[in-house]
């Protein structure tokens, strides 16, 4: 190999969570849903929740579809993988409002819960792209930090499958 690195993909279902140490493209397609990265800027890797609910205190429901549940233990894996929270910085996507959820904005639920937990923690928001009306196609780069955001008005269940690599 002349120099070349080898960087993985990874599509991030609803309620899961990736961190590798790695470079890897995590890909991922939300609509009030939620995803948040976590950066090291030291150490230089990352990963990444996708949730879709933003709170549960219910311990049989304690699952990472929650975001107080899915950012914790994003952050719990970031310190396992020999991260340290000083180093963390965080990007946050997604939370649009869906016409089809009629008054109960869900994804601004979804947001509060995020920023509460990453600013209790003392983990800064580096950027984000949240809120509207559009759906979100999210590329993510673990190495570098980057990200790729698509807008779209209509999210379909396939998007983004043909294009991911068997895992």
């Amino acid at each position: 190999m002349s120099g070349e690195i080898e960087v993985f993909e990874y599509y991030l279902s609803p309620g899961y969570i990736f961190v590798y140490r790695k470079p890897t493209a995590i890909y991922t397609v939300l609509g009030s849903c939620v995803a948040v990265s976590l950066y090291d800027r030291e150490l230089k890797f990352g990963g990444m929740n996708h949730f879709l609910y933003p709170f549960t205190d219910n311990p049989t429901e304690r699952t990472s579809k929650y975001g107080n549940v899915a950012t914790k233990v994003l952050l719990s894996l970031m310190l396992e993988q020999g991260g340290r929270q000083e180093n963390l910085v965080a990007q946050i996507f997604g939370g649009a409002h869906s016409q089809a959820s009629g008054s109960q904005n869900i994804g601004l639920e979804n947001v509060s819960v995020v920023k509460r937990i990453l600013d209790r923690e003392g983990i800064p928001v580096g950027s984000q792209d949240v809120g509207g009306h559009m759906g979100r196609k999210v590329v993510y780069s673990t190495a570098t930090n980057e990200a790729v955001v698509y807008k779209v008005d209509n999210i379909r269940a396939g998007d983004w499958y043909p294009y991911i690599s068997k895992r």
